[in-house]
């Protein structure tokens, strides 16, 4: 069986590529899921990584879901706890592993990223589009919900209102309509979406990894804590980055009114 995500890397950016053309990059019923939590668990324990950009093969982003795989749930031996219990193992282990990474993450998306697909490039940080993506929270379209996380993901990316309107009705977006809502931070024309989503990347990059680390922790933790909370495990981390020799060198660079060289 062939490897469902190819991972490349430049310097401290990997690249993720999703490539099982046959089922549009379907996120169940295959290895994507281990491929994922695999890929996770590495880039967050290297700390020369600095960044990761999620994206598929030329003119797909993801599927989502399975749907032909999702026949074998017709049946009885399929009973609704041996479901539920495959949602936790699989694709809700993948959606805490691409949303628990501790470094930026860019979802570039060069077509259509449908249920699951959509879910995926809100479990990253920031999101680009081609000309060509298109959205949709299509769940129940096919008579099912969410079960990946998309009813906290989605809200966090678009609000609320856009969020119940996207997943009531399951209707598709196009990029541009992607963009007004603030789906996507930017659309660019399909032949130059991995080299923005790079370039992005290597304005992330050129900072501190440890201070990207933490200031990505306290985003995520400050979507659900208190301000007391936030301003408290800011305080620690801030203590944290003072003592490393990143913050050492990069204020050394603004002093001397260079670009920082960092060895991590």
């Amino acid at each position: 069986m062939e490897t469902f995500l190819t991972i490349d890397r430049d310097g401290p950016v990997l690249t993720w590529s999703m490539h099982a053309p046959e089922v549009r990059n379907a996120l169940t019923g295959n290895t994507a899921a281990a491929e994922f939590i695999a890929a996770c668990e590495a880039a967050n324990a290297d700390p020369t990584v600095r960044a990761v950009i999620i994206t598929g093969y030329e003119g797909m982003f993801s599927s989502g879901g399975n749907v032909k795989d999702m026949r074998r749930f017709f049946d009885d031996a399929m009973t609704p706890e041996r479901i539920a219990q495959e949602y936790r193992t699989g694709i809700q282990r993948l959606a805490r592993a691409v949303h628990g990474l501790e470094v930026p993450t860019i979802a570039a998306v060069g077509g259509p990223a449908i249920g699951a697909g959509c879910d995926l490039s809100c479990m990253c940080d920031i999101r680009i589009a081609s000309e060509n993506a298109s959205f949709a929270e299509s769940f129940v379209k096919v008579g099912i919900v969410p079960g990946d996380g998309g009813a906290w993901l989605l809200p966090r990316a678009v609000g609320a209102s856009r969020a119940a309107e996207m997943a009531f009705t399951g209707d598709t977006l196009n990029a541009q309509q992607a963009l007004a809502i603030g789906l996507v931070s930017q659309v660019v024309p399909a032949a130059e979406l991995l080299n923005a989503a790079r370039e992005l990347a290597s304005r992330i990059v050129r900072n501190s990894g440890p201070a990207l680390r933490m200031t990505k922790r306290l985003l995520r933790e400050a979507q659900t804590a208190r301000l007391d909370t936030v301003l408290e495990m800011s305080a620690t981390m801030q203590a944290i980055a003072h003592k490393t020799p990143q913050n050492r060198e990069a204020v050394q660079a603004f002093i001397e009114k260079r670009a920082p060289k960092f060895s991590d």
